[in-house]
């Protein structure tokens, strides 16, 4: 890993309003969220930027073999852990936009399942060659197969009940799981692959998707305070959720912003959030 030193890259992208369209779609939300001309709402980038990888250059746990940002590490598992971003002005659906991404640290430490790496990449997105958005992701691969970490059963019975003033309740179930990864060009085989998830994977189920608590956990924050434009955030993914188990993403207002969580039956903190707004 030491002399692992990928170049920065970068990429294009016309910032078509269809896909956001279709997340509004999956969202059940009462029309599209953005046309063209307008804000695209924090995280709905990830929608656009994509890559398709040929079919033979998918590993068989679904993510490609090869890329620019992926360790030369044999069996690698990937784990989604969090990121940051700063955002100067939002990017606007319909006009063109660039994205250069880079590598900003890698890291291995030691961890109760062993070995973890832990990668950043950083990523700058730009229109009109203003730089609008800058993101952090942070990435931990690892290897070999976790173990009793885990329930054995998905539980399906147990609905929340939290008492914060901002509530958003869901039952993610393998269709929303599906259409998220199709809009994300996400071919891991853990959010639609059962029979994988549980006998090479050790989960009980589908997983939902990291990137999706982060997008609800914003969504929550979008439609409570409408008007307030997001200036940073930064998301922390802890303990997977799996398809069918009823969540729900909570959010209290705090005197900058808002703190944000994802909760189930089994655990408070799935996933959480802090919103600075402008």
């Amino acid at each position: 890993m030491q002399s692992w030193t990928p170049e920065p890259t970068t990429d294009e992208d016309p910032l078509s309003p269809g896909p956001a369209a279709a997340l509004s779609a999956v969202l059940d939300l009462p029309g599209t969220v953005a046309g063209a001309g307008d804000p695209l709402p924090p995280l709905w980038h990830w929608l656009h930027f994509l890559t398709w990888p040929a079919q033979r250059d998918l590993g068989a746990d679904g993510h490609p073999l090869n890329g620019n940002f992926l360790p030369p590490l044999p069996h690698r598992r990937r784990m989604w852990a969090g990121g940051r971003c700063e955002i100067t002005e939002p990017l606007r659906l319909g006009e063109p936009a660039e994205r250069v991404s880079g590598l900003a640290s890698v890291t291995a430490k030691e961890g109760r399942t062993g070995e973890m790496l832990f990668v950043t990449e950083r990523r700058e997105f730009r229109q009109h060659g203003r730089t609008c958005l800058v993101e952090e992701q942070d990435i931990v691969y690892r290897s070999g197969r976790p173990a009793g970490q885990y329930p054995a059963t998905i539980d399906e019975s147990t609905v929340p009940h939290p008492d914060d003033p901002w509530l958003l309740p869901l039952r993610p179930d393998p269709a929303l799981l599906f259409r998220f990864s199709a809009l994300t060009a996400n071919a891991h085989r853990i959010h639609y692959d059962a029979p994988y998830c549980r006998d090479e994977e050790g989960y009980p189920g589908l997983v939902v998707h990291g990137p999706l608590l982060a997008v609800l956990m914003l969504e929550l924050a979008r439609r409570h305070a409408p008007d307030r434009r997001v200036r940073s955030l930064e998301y922390r993914l802890r303990r997977p959720v799996f398809g069918g188990e009823p969540l729900v993403v909570c959010g209290t207002p705090t005197d900058d912003g808002a703190a944000l969580r994802v909760a189930t039956g089994r655990e408070d903190r799935h996933a959480t959030a802090e919103v600075t707004f402008v």
